[in-house]
């Protein structure tokens, strides 16, 4: 599995369309997700996959191309297929989708998109037999990743099976050969703690973790202990300063604003932005991370309040060569 940073060949997207999550603000998710194609496109092509009959409103600007296909949901990460290359050339890897632990329904349209992807791209495909989502593992692009016991340990997952049968069908389907696990305890109760809201690589041997403003916050706890987890492992640890200003959606649930939920694309990375006071001090970190980069900095409380942010929306296809 290459790491983000890797040249891509495009990135996939998936336009709203579950009016339960957003309610009276899928108008505006709809808004939120084109600003962050049309960002993505000035880097690299964008394939936007919409139902057939929101493909008309699904345009965008030039640079995303519009694919007709049956979805449930919009969060690409999750339901595309996770990407990999090896001397044959590039494949494509399914995870057993029930999303996020039975959360929604219907999701057969999902469960089958990765698959769908697959098929277009002329790739081979990889079935794993592991429920997973996207935005549950990060790669480094030299055979470490990322992931979090609260989501892949979790009843809802993966009930018949361990941590050490989970690391093997992970490290069999991605190529990794060391699996670094963050523990339990994260606020975010809709992804059961999906590591691309936590920690994400900068570089081999390089993570960046989200940190809360305040101590009194209920993530402060299980995130030190994933720093202690990172760097028992002999990974850099880089703190990124969480939203100084705590929302939350309709339900009363915290909203899962994370700075650490960017998306890297072609020379550029795509930062969400929160109307925040740590917005621009996020920016300077991240800035430092990734000199070479442009950074394009993306309102996202409209993303986040459907459960995921840019991270989640977008997912990678890496360059053939």
């Amino acid at each position: 599995m290459p790491a983000e940073w890797a040249r891509h060949a495009r990135t996939w997207m998936c336009w709203p369309c579950r009016r339960e999550i957003w309610g009276e603000g899928l108008a505006r998710a709809k808004a939120a997700t084109r600003a962050v194609a049309e960002t993505v496109a000035r880097y690299e092509p964008v394939m936007m996959a919409a139902r057939p009959e929101d493909v008309e409103e699904a345009k965008a600007a030039p640079g995303v191309e519009v694919w007709p296909v049956a979805l449930d949901d919009s969060w690409a990460r999750d339901i595309g297929p996770t990407f990999v290359k090896g001397s044959a050339g590039r494949a494509a890897v399914t995870w057993r989708f029930n999303a996020w632990g039975g959360k929604y329904r219907p999701f057969e349209e999902d469960a089958r998109f990765a698959g769908r992807v697959a098929e277009r791209q002329g790739m081979q495909l990889y079935r794993a037999p592991l429920v997973c989502e996207g935005g549950a593992i990060h790669a480094d692009g030299q055979g470490t990743l990322l992931t979090t016991e609260q989501c892949l340990l979790n009843p809802n997952r993966n009930p018949g099976l361990n941590k050490d049968a989970v690391t093997t069908i992970l490290c069999d389907h991605t190529g990794a050969t060391r699996v670094i696990w963050l523990g339990s305890g994260f606020s975010d109760s809709e992804t059961d703690g999906h590591v691309d809201n936590i920690a994400c690589f900068a570089a081999p041997g390089k993570a960046i973790v989200g940190v809360p403003d305040s101590r009194a916050h209920p993530d402060h706890a299980p995130v030190m202990e994933a720093i202690r987890r990172l760097k028992a492992e002999a990974i850099e640890v880089v703190e990124l300063v969480q939203p100084k200003i705590l929302r939350r959606d309709g339900r009363g649930r915290l909203l899962q604003a994370s700075y650490v939920n960017f998306y890297l694309c072609n020379d550029g990375l795509v930062m969400p932005a929160f109307d925040d006071p740590h917005d621009g001090r996020a920016r300077a970190t991240l800035a430092d991370c990734f000199p070479d980069r442009d950074i394009s900095v993306v309102p996202a409380l409209d993303i986040v309040a459907g459960g995921g942010g840019i991270h989640c929306i977008t997912q990678q296809e890496p360059e053939a060569t």
